[in-house]
């Protein structure tokens, strides 16, 4: 045994080797893929936070289990590319590095040249990008940061030019004046999907249209009066009665008189308000839809800033909603308003920049998805992709069935440019370019051509992803060797943004699909802390509340509690950074593990830190026992293990261990993080530790047993250490790497270790050859015989039988440290078995004398119990006697004065006539509840 250059601390430090073994990894190159390497192969593409981001809670899972994954993985035997990048988040970013610029210099986008702008842009991206892959490293993630991609490199953007012009050529990608999905601060289109909705309150205005040639009107609904300055119709459903004989007649419109049709059209709901609806086809999805349908004129009275055009007479210039409440009002005074009334309706918002979403007709590049619809069905249906879990795959084929064509132009200038060269005069003439230069069949007359303004949807190159990192569109051996990938781990909220787009390229451009497996994590949820206002409304605590009621565990009277999606303005967030910092990476990383439920929504709980905290702490202090009490040599690790020196408890952990790591295997292999953690968490602590480590110190400590099985002992101790910190490694990389170094570092490997035997001992100094944990074969069965249900089967028996004397001894009030006699009796199998594991229950119960088919002389202050058919009987101590007759006493008095108490409050007439009635029948189970306890008191002091 090796001298230890520096003994382990009593607490575990994580400050102390978080950075020191994460560098180490870097250094010797144990998370860089090679593809030349003949180890089967496995690939996840880290999902690319975006450049200007910081790490939220949501990283730090979806990287955290990817990592567990990773490092799984190679401990398996696979060779690993975690490949990791950054997405250029075109709305994102460019919002961002605008407002900087304004801060900075006073200056918009528009008062610099494309050229500049984009310039900036990419100064920010390099001072920035580094921040985010910094944190991702704090957590532990161990990515092939060699390979690092970013969505707008120069092979992302070969990729991107290439399928673009891959998909016009073959007539996929189209150019046309659709209505899309307008933010009006970012000003640019938005993909059906990139809208969020949500539920708000506003008001539902009811106006007359005259019916031209009569006295009459008709009454339609809208939420958007600013609209009618674009209505082209007004529409009533074809088998309506009411309105049969309006056919062929026309409604002027107020304000703009404006005549317009009367139509009949099935989409019309005549059982919502009058069954009339208002029809502006620039400015509504299904009045567009109406107006293709009868060519209807579309008029868009709207500026992409979100202002009112020349089509909004006096109201050019002003915002919609400014627009929204004068001409409301003006209807009002014009005697056109029939009423108005409060109505709570869903309204898109951007999903970037939080605003209200306007239908907005403006030309755009589009992708068929009409012939993709199909295949992306087949592929999870065939379960070439398997969605984790199934449930969403109903989510998924919903989303298929109501498919859209996909608008890929963005407004902006940073991004992909669209490959695009147009002509000047000409302009249904235009060419693309699978390289992104000018194409070569307008080489000679380039100059009567220009390119295409806008950009791609950052999306689109989000879905080349799993094939653009790995070199596409060159052949590379990084292609050949890891596409399809392996796996993808992220969020179901980009099930249809990212991993549905990523399914449908993938087969498109390379004939596969892009992954074999997709698990979908849930949004994590924080725990906001509010108090309700006189008005119905809620105000959420301030951050010096917040802190007060985590620190004292207990929720303040008027303060209620909810779990809601974290934000800052709730006060809710959790800061990764800040958990590393007070509790460790390892206790992060478990502790979102553990969170980590097959939900849609993942409630965290900020006691989980302080619970894997102590948990990290549980694993140092075990393994720092184990190192103080081991005093092997070389020569110890030479000879065999002797079965036949292996008592029940060897025999139980052996089976224990084995039947653990191997579940383990099925539990990550599965996706069943949560139960994982819980797993490695419980046999630790409750098993090894709670049990197994007790039951070995008399031997430890040479108080029993012979030399020879005190260095078997040893060795067992050290195997199932070793087991247990490589089957955590995934999960705790950090505090199992510190571990290992400091067994490496004591114990000595034989000289002829390749000749050892035994293959317990063979799995010991074959890990310890490694350099590092991570290096090491993720454990499982040694050998089959290992297992043996048997010996797990009497354990729990004997278990059970020190789980009862520890209650009997509680009951009393006994501390450990007291000895007690204990009498047992009844059937003589069981006897037997007690008889022979005596010396265990000894070690973990402080037992002064056993005695077998005997009963107490004295019946006074005596417990008993009992398992199966063994019935175990434990008298007081006689020091113990006098001090709990008197707690008996006090407890007494207190039951017969709270059963006096209750008696007369259920005798009172007034209160069981007026109390409702819950609280009547609670009282009446209060006092039959303090009957019985009394009764018990009673039965105690009577022995």
């Amino acid at each position: 045994m090796k001298s230890q250059e520096e003994p382990l601390p009593k607490q575990y430090n994580p400050h102390l080797t978080e950075n020191k073994w994460y560098d180490f990894s870097l250094k010797n190159g144990f998370f860089h893929a090679d593809p030349l390497s003949d180890k089967p192969p496995f690939c996840i593409m880290l999902p690319p936070p975006n450049v200007t981001g910081v790490l939220h809670m949501g990283h730090a899972l979806i990287n955290t289990l990817q990592d567990i994954m990773a490092r799984y993985k190679r401990m398996m035997g696979f060779e690993v590319l975690w490949m990791p990048g950054v997405d250029h988040a075109g709305i994102a970013t460019q919002t961002v590095v605008e407002k900087h610029l304004i801060a900075t210099t006073g200056k918009k986008r528009k008062d610099f040249s494309r050229e500049e702008f984009v310039k900036h842009i990419w100064k920010w991206k390099e001072q920035h990008e580094e921040e985010i892959l910094n944190q991702l490293k704090k957590i532990g993630s161990s990515c092939d940061w060699m390979r690092h991609c970013f969505t707008m490199d120069e092979t992302s953007t070969e990729a991107v030019n290439f399928v673009f012009d891959k998909m016009v050529k073959e007539n996929l990608i189209y150019q046309g004046k659709y209505l899309v999905n307008w933010d009006v601060i970012t000003q640019t289109a938005l993909a059906d999907d990139e809208v969020e909705h949500e539920e708000r309150d506003s008001f539902l205005w009811h106006f007359s249209y005259p019916i031209d040639g009569t006295d009459d009107h008709l009454v339609i609904a809208t939420t958007r009066p600013e609209t009618l300055l674009g209505d082209t119709a007004v529409a009533v459903h074809p088998e309506d009665e009411r309105y049969q004989n309006l056919k062929g007649k026309t409604v002027t419109i107020p304000i703009v008189n404006r005549q317009v049709p009367i139509i009949f059209d099935n989409f019309v709901d005549p059982s919502f308000g009058t069954g009339v609806v208002k029809i502006t086809p620039a400015h509504d999805p299904n009045d567009y839809e109406v107006g293709l349908r009868l060519s209807l004129p579309m008029i868009n009275i709207m500026n992409p800033d979100g202002t009112l055009n020349e089509e909004g007479l006096e109201y050019e210039g002003l915002s919609m909603s400014k627009a929204r409440e004068l001409i409301a009002d003006r209807m009002d005074k014009m005697g056109c308003l029939v009423k108005k009334e409060q109505y709570s309706h869903r309204v898109g918002v951007s999903y970037r920049s939080k605003a209200v979403i306007e239908p907005y007709l403006s030309t755009q590049w589009f992708i068929n998805m009409a012939p993709f619809k199909e295949k992306l069905i087949r592929a999870v249906k065939e379960e070439r992709v398997k969605i984790i879990p199934k449930n969403f795959e109903a989510t998924y084929f919903h989303w298929i069935d109501n498919l859209r064509d996909w608008c890929i132009s963005r407004q902006l200038w940073w991004g992909h440019r669209i490959p695009i060269w147009r002509h000047k005069e000409q302009k249904e003439k235009f060419y693309s370019s699978p390289d992104g230069k000018v194409p070569k069949e307008i080489k000679d007359t380039v100059d009567e051509y220009e390119q295409e303004t806008d950009v791609l949807d950052t999306w689109f190159s989000s879905a080349l992803w799993p094939f653009s990192t790995l070199g596409f569109p060159h052949k590379t051996a990084e292609l050949k060797r890891f596409y399809p990938n392996s796996s993808l781990m992220t969020g179901h909220d980009i099930l249809f943004f990212w991993v549905a787009r990523m399914i449908m390229m993938g087969e498109y451009v390379m004939g596969e699909v892009p992954f074999k497996e997709v698990n979908l994590q849930g949004l994590i949820f924080g725990k906001s802390y509010f108090k309700e206002n006189s008005d119905g409304g809620i105000t959420y605590v301030t951050k010096k509340e917040r802190a007060n009621i985590e620190k004292s565990n207990s929720v303040p009277k008027g303060v209620f509690s909810k779990w809601e999606k974290m934000s800052k303005s709730k006060g809710n967030v959790m800061d990764p950074l800040e958990i590393i910092d007070a509790y460790g990476a390892d206790a992060m990383r478990m502790a979102i593990t553990a969170s980590a439920t097959a939900s849609m929504h993942i409630d965290l709980d900020k006691r989980r830190f302080e619970e894997f905290k102590n948990f990290a702490n549980k694993m140092w202090n075990a393994s720092r026992f184990i190192l103080m009490n081991l005093t092997l040599d070389a020569e110890d690790l030479q000879s065999p293990l002797d079965h036949s020196l292996f008592t029940l408890d060897d025999k139980w952990m052996l089976s224990r261990c084995s039947v653990v790591c191997e579940e383990l295997k099925v539990l990550i292999e599965g996706y069943k993080f949560d139960q994982v953690a819980k797993l490695g968490y419980t046999f630790f602590w409750d098993e090894l530790c709670a049990y197994y480590l007790e039951f070995a110190k008399p031997i430890l400590f040479q108080k029993q047993g012979s030399k020879k099985q005190f260095r078997q002992k040893q060795i067992l101790l050290l195997f199932f250490l070793i087991q247990s910190i490589t089957a955590l490694h995934p999960l705790a990389p950090f505090i199992t790497d510190e571990i290992f170094f400091r067994l490496k570092s004591v114990l000595p490997i034989p000289s002829n270790h390749e000749i050892i035997q035994d293959p317990h001992i063979a799995r010991i100094v074959t890990a310890l050859k490694q350099v590092a944990c991570q290096k090491v074969t993720y454990p499982g069965k040694v050998t089959d015989s290992d297992i043996d249900k048997d010996a797990e089967g009497e354990f729990a028996f004997l278990i059970r039988i020190i789980t009862q004397l520890r209650n009997i001894r509680g009951e009393m009030g006994l501390p450990p440290s007291a000895p007690s006699e204990l009498y047992i009796s009844g059937g003589e199998k069981n006897i037997q078995f007690i008889k022979n594991h005596q010396e265990l229950i000894g070690a973990l119960i402080r037992l002064e004398k056993i005695y077998f088919d005997l009963y107490p002389s004295s019946s006074e202050f005596v417990c008993e119990a009992k398992v199966d058919d063994i019935t175990l009987v434990l008298p007081m101590p006689k020091a113990f006697r006098e001090k709990e007759k008197q707690r008996l006493v006090k407890e007494q008095d207190k039951l017969e004065a709270l059963i006096f108490s209750l008696k007369t409050k259920l005798s009172n007439k007034n209160f069981t006539g007026k109390a409702p009635k819950e609280l009547v029948e609670k009282t009446k189970l209060n006092l039959k509840e303090a009957e019985q306890n009394l009764d018990h008191v009673k039965d105690k002091l009577s022995n």
